[in-house]
């Protein structure tokens, strides 16, 4: 994995520089097949297919507690809002978190993303245009 890339990416993600789709450009081009974020332990992991792991922490201060209950309705109005409006990776943060979202999986080569809650509540999004 070129790691380098990936902390050019997770930068930019933080710093809303670049969308998600060239997020993901650039995680696939540094060879990363699938990453985690975990908001519990403010770390972002991120995994190839051969067995290469890279964690970087996600410096955010003053984030929210997770919402004990698990809110699907938001998470979904949260994740169309990223894609119609271009919503910033810590606002998507902050509802997420609001809405009981411990951490998620984002499945490049997948092409979806699984959220968590504490409860183990999931919700499984694809990734615009792709299809189960």
């Amino acid at each position: 994995m070129n790691t380098e890339l990936i902390a050019a990416a997770a930068h930019a993600t933080l710093h809303a520089e670049k969308s998600f789709p060239q997020i993901v450009g650039k995680l696939i081009e540094a060879g990363v097949e699938f990453y985690h974020v975990d908001y519990l332990a403010l770390r972002k992991t991120f995994y190839s297919g051969e067995g290469a792991v890279m964690s970087l922490p996600i410096p955010i201060e003053g984030l929210p507690q997770i919402a004990a209950d698990f809110d699907a309705a938001a998470l979904l109005a949260n994740i169309l809002d990223s894609q119609q409006n271009g919503q910033s990776w810590l606002d998507f943060t902050l509802r997420a978190m609001n809405g009981g979202v411990q951490g998620y999986f984002a499945f490049l080569r997948g092409q979806r993303i699984t959220y968590f809650g504490r409860q183990g509540d999931q919700h499984t999004e694809w990734f615009p245009g792709a299809k189960p």
